[in-house]
């Protein structure tokens, strides 16, 4: 699937969000190995310590479902500069692979591709 594909999956995923509090919506779409997506929005909580990023969302739904390798995540806020993973998604990604790509897309269609390893350099682990 080429990134843009899955940028516009991100896309309609924001379309869902959750986010009365910080009226920050953000959609994700991961890419398995085999090929399925799985979207994900943010869902905000008036106990802000209980909401849940659209990364880990859509990553949830594919690990619920027996999805563990991927390939890429785009995720997609619509703002002018690249929307990159929190601190905290970043770690959960790394869970799953250092060498899934990450597409983080602005509102004008463009997106800056980094690796989760780029992004986290030294992940936990319990190698480590």
């Amino acid at each position: 699937m080429k990134p843009e594909e899955l940028v516009q999956h991100a896309l309609k995923a924001r379309e869902k969000a959750y986010a009365p509090y910080s009226h920050f919506k953000v959609g994700a779409a991961i890419l398995t190995d085999d090929g399925e997506v799985f979207t994900g929005c943010n869902v905000e909580n008036a106990s802000y310590g209980l909401t849940v990023c659209a990364e880990r969302v859509a990553l949830f739904k594919a690990v619920s479902l027996d999805k563990r390798n991927f390939s890429a995540i785009a995720i997609f806020a619509g703002t002018d500069d690249y929307c990159s993973p929190c601190g905290a998604c970043r770690q959960v990604l790394a869970e799953f692979g250092g060498s899934t790509k990450v597409y983080m897309a602005n509102r004008k269609g463009e997106y800056r591709e980094m690796t989760v390893a780029q992004l986290l350099p030294a992940a936990f682990n319990l190698e480590m």
